[in-house]
């Protein structure tokens, strides 16, 4: 009898606790926008600056050289820097891909890039193009980019899924994505890396690489664009860690 009680008590027991998640695991969408994108089932964090830190800062920890060299970047390369805000990586990307190179400078802030265009016109970089785009959307020209970098900004990403599917549509065969950020709560200007591998993954990208990067600016990410895009309707949504 007293077996029997006890098990009859862990019985209920397991049927009130809630059910555990891992970190990044796919989970039922709930909101989808009229387009059939699912909802980010995650904080987002807001924008609250054009430029993530000093350029000094980064300058020593030669942040872009090694974004550059992650990604294979050379002379006539077509690379996107998703959420360039005053430009930092753009006017270090524009010498790297060359004349015959191209770099879209994307933010969806208008007046971020305000100061970015005067300063590309200033050096007369011919090479450097200005794009507004949306949330949901960086608004690129279909099958262009050789690479696409997202440097502390994922975190600010309101549609996900949706932006990353549009940026899939940009890339060229075989394109890369690099994602700088630090592995933090998104609530605290970070992505932890397994919910950005899901995120990524969801839309069809498969990770190539995850390396800390030397003078303490983070992790990146690097991820092939996928040869065909999933329905947004079939695209489920991963949960970030409480």
């Amino acid at each position: 009898m007293r077996n029997s009680l006890a098990a009859l008590v862990a019985t209920l027991l397991c049927a009130c606790s809630p059910p555990s998640a891992s970190v990044g695991a796919p989970v039922p969408p709930t909101v989808r926008d009229p387009a059939g994108f699912p909802a980010a089932d995650r904080p987002v964090a807001g924008i609250v600056s054009p430029e993530w830190s000093s350029g000094p800062d980064r300058d020593a920890a030669d942040e872009s050289g090694q974004l550059i060299r992650a990604l294979g970047i050379r002379k006539g390369m077509v690379v996107a820097d998703i959420g360039a805000g005053s430009g930092y990586h753009t006017l270090r990307l524009s010498p790297a891909v060359g004349p015959q190179g191209l770099v879209y400078a994307e933010d969806i802030v208008e007046a971020y890039v305000a100061g970015l265009r005067r300063e590309a016109e200033r050096r007369k970089l011919a090479n450097v193009r200005i794009v507004i785009g949306t949330a949901d959307d960086p608004k690129l020209p279909a099958a262009t980019m050789d690479r696409a970098v997202l440097v502390h900004m994922y975190h600010e990403i309101e549609s996900p899924y949706a932006l990353l599917w549009n940026l899939a549509g940009a890339m060229k065969p075989g394109g890369l994505v690099g994602v700088i950020d630090l592995d933090r709560k998104i609530e605290n200007h970070g992505t932890p890396p397994a919910l950005l591998r899901c995120e990524f993954e969801a839309v069809g990208y498969r990770r190539v690489s995850h390396i800390d990067m030397a003078g303490g600016t983070g992790y990146i990410a690097i991820f092939e664009a996928p040869k065909a895009r999933p329905k947004p309707t079939d695209i489920k949504p991963c949960r970030a860690k409480p």
